[in-house]
């Protein structure tokens, strides 16, 4: 007996040891059609269990919760039920690797995965929409929002020549962002390309560096879309103050989020003569990410059975966080870890481990407390879309998988019909995705493979309103 107890004894302390081995983080490449991905795992022990968390920074996604992580001697599996993937491997002691398969809805793909951070090829990157010459004026411009006492740095194009009668301010969408709402993993400027167009066409335009970002003072992090709101009302007092310009007919471009800040404004401020939402919200949050989850889910080819489940559950989650908006943080999180405990619990069924489950809550309460997505989650655009009186085109690519053009534009424009604005045009463009470029799928992966930035047809379409405002 006592020989069978060192032996057993053995192989677990054997066991342990590839265990802690594979500890720690993973990076590789997933080829797809197309490009590739980067995909991160991030294990860690907790006791005798293990959680991971995932990363695909490619998507702009980070610590992503999985359910379950199993690890039996040189192999590893790591179950993530919601996003509806399998990734398994053996752990290679010569070459320090996982080499295993990545398995996510009916595909698999091989992915090997390193100890060593992976960094995709630099190919030269090809955006020809890009201006290499500025036939029009450029000035480096600094307002001040005096209720949160920050500076925004921005630029200010004119046209040359002809009389100008309009300009814009242009709104970027959610996360930090540049004057060019540049994001760098997709490296592209859209609203460089927005601005040269527009200002070519004889139409003013301000873009500037969100509060804390660039060369803008501030600080991003805590602050909420209505804060956001007073840098855009902080932008139109500028031009206001500012004698060549005061005189001009001033409008609002909002992308994505900015699209909803575009309405908070216009709705109080009749200085603002015309809106123009790109890929704006029409419907309550709460909805809108339940749809943007499910559509993503569809477009990756998980099963539809997987698609319901984790929409309902999506749908339990962000009730949770919007029947506690009202609380103060500290009982806001008390109650929202209550209730992703139960709700989780309940999806799998006890079939998580109890480090696995409080890890996920973990991750998903500290994403739901956020104070932006606390008042994001919670927000209902169609009040405020009711209140604008001022003329308003709202337009959406069909293939827009983060803001579903059919129920956002049909919410903007019930919305705006609600409230007696007839002064309105809505229009969904055959085959633009969330960036308004000409897509094939819509997926977040396709953004920095397609060269284009903007597609014409929304160019031109946003130019020609502006003209016959």
């Amino acid at each position: 007996m006592k020989k069978l107890i060192g032996l057993l004894f053995t192989v677990a302390i054997s066991n342990f040891l590839y265990a802690q081995d594979l500890s720690g983080s993973w990076y590789g490449l997933l080829e797809i059609p197309g490009g590739k991905l980067r995909v991160n795992f991030h294990v860690k022990a907790e006791g005798p269990a293990f959680v991971t968390t995932m990363d695909s920074p490619d998507q702009g996604a980070k610590g992503l919760p999985t359910d379950k992580t199993t690890i039996q001697g040189n192999e590893i599996r790591i179950d993530a039920a919601k996003l509806g993937l399998v990734y398994k491997a053996t752990y290679d002691a010569q070459s320090d690797e996982l080499k295993g398969t990545f398995t996510q809805g009916p595909g698999s793909l091989p992915l090997n995965l390193s100890r060593k951070e992976k960094n995709l090829e630099k190919v030269a990157v090809k955006r020809p929409q890009e201006p290499s010459d500025f036939p029009y004026q450029q000035e480096e411009v600094i307002f001040k929002n005096r209720a949160a006492d920050h500076e925004l740095s921005g630029t200010l194009t004119l046209p040359k020549g002809g009389k100008v009668t309009k300009i814009v301010v242009m709104i970027s969408g959610s996360g930090p962002q540049d004057r060019n709402e540049e994001a760098p993993q997709f490296k592209h400027k859209p609203f460089l390309v927005w601005s040269d167009y527009l200002t070519r066409r004889g139409i003013a335009v301000l873009r500037y560096d969100d509060r804390g970002v660039g060369k803008s003072t501030g600080k991003f992090s805590g602050a909420t879309t209505a804060d956001f709101a007073s840098d855009v009302q902080a932008a139109v007092d500028f031009i206001k103050s500012r004698a060549e310009l005061k005189s001009l007919k001033i409008g609002l471009i909002g992308h994505s989020e900015g699209g909803m800040i575009a309405p908070m404004v216009a709705s109080v401020n009749p200085v603002v003569k015309f809106v123009v939402l790109l890929a704006g919200p029409g419907v309550p949050i709460e909805e809108l990410m339940v749809q943007q989850g499910k559509d993503q889910m569809l477009i990756s080819g998980l099963p539809d059975s997987v698609v319901v489940a984790n929409s309902a559950l999506n749908r339990k989650i962000y009730a949770a966080a919007v029947q506690y908006k009202n609380l103060n943080a500290a009982d806001f999180k008390m109650k929202l870890d209550t209730a992703l405990t139960e709700v989780f619990g309940k999806s799998t069924g006890g079939g998580v481990s109890e480090a696995a489950l409080s890890e996920r809550v973990k991750s998903t309460a500290k994403q739901l407390s956020d104070p932006w997505f606390r008042y994001f989650i919670s927000f209902n655009p169609q009040p405020y879309l009711q209140k604008v009186k001022c003329p308003v085109l709202a337009i959406n690519g069909t293939l827009d998988m983060q803001v579903s053009s059919t129920i956002n534009l049909e919410g903007i424009r019930t919305s705006l019909l609600k409230g007696g604005n007839k002064n309105f045009e809505i229009v969904p463009i055959k085959n633009l995705n969330h960036l308004l470029q000409l897509a094939k799928t819509g997926s977040v992966a396709e953004y920095g493979q397609i060269a284009e930035t903007v597609n014409p047809q929304a160019l031109e379409k946003v130019g020609v309103w502006i003209d016959q405002i």
